[in-house]
């Protein structure tokens, strides 16, 4: 079953950059694979994420089969007040996870 680990600080000052880190459980088969019997093992990755905060996007990234297992994403954004980062994987076979945080900006 997927979940995702989030890591965004509780608190900052107006204007501070901050880092965030998200790790996302799945599998991520390329489709390259072949079973013993030769059949291809079908792809199953996630394809796209986005993180918005107070609805705005504030980071995307698209994902190809060359992507390692358990997805790890560090990128920064800077705040100016306080509200609510969510997070959203997007994958094959109807793959849809969410999660979120809250920050407080002093």
């Amino acid at each position: 079953m997927p979940s995702a680990l989030i890591n965004v600080p509780a608190k900052a000052k107006r204007g501070d950059v901050i880092e965030i880190k998200t790790l996302m459980s799945h599998i991520m088969e390329t489709g390259y694979r072949h079973t013993v019997s030769g059949e291809v093992v079908p792809r199953d990755i996630i394809t796209s994420f986005a993180c918005r905060f107070n609805g705005t996007e504030v980071f995307r990234a698209d994902f190809y089969p060359a992507v390692a297992a358990n997805p790890f994403l560090t990128f920064f954004t800077t705040v100016t007040e306080s509200g609510r980062f969510e997070f959203e994987w997007i994958g094959d076979k109807g793959f849809s996870e969410t999660a979120s945080a809250s920050i407080t900006v002093e």
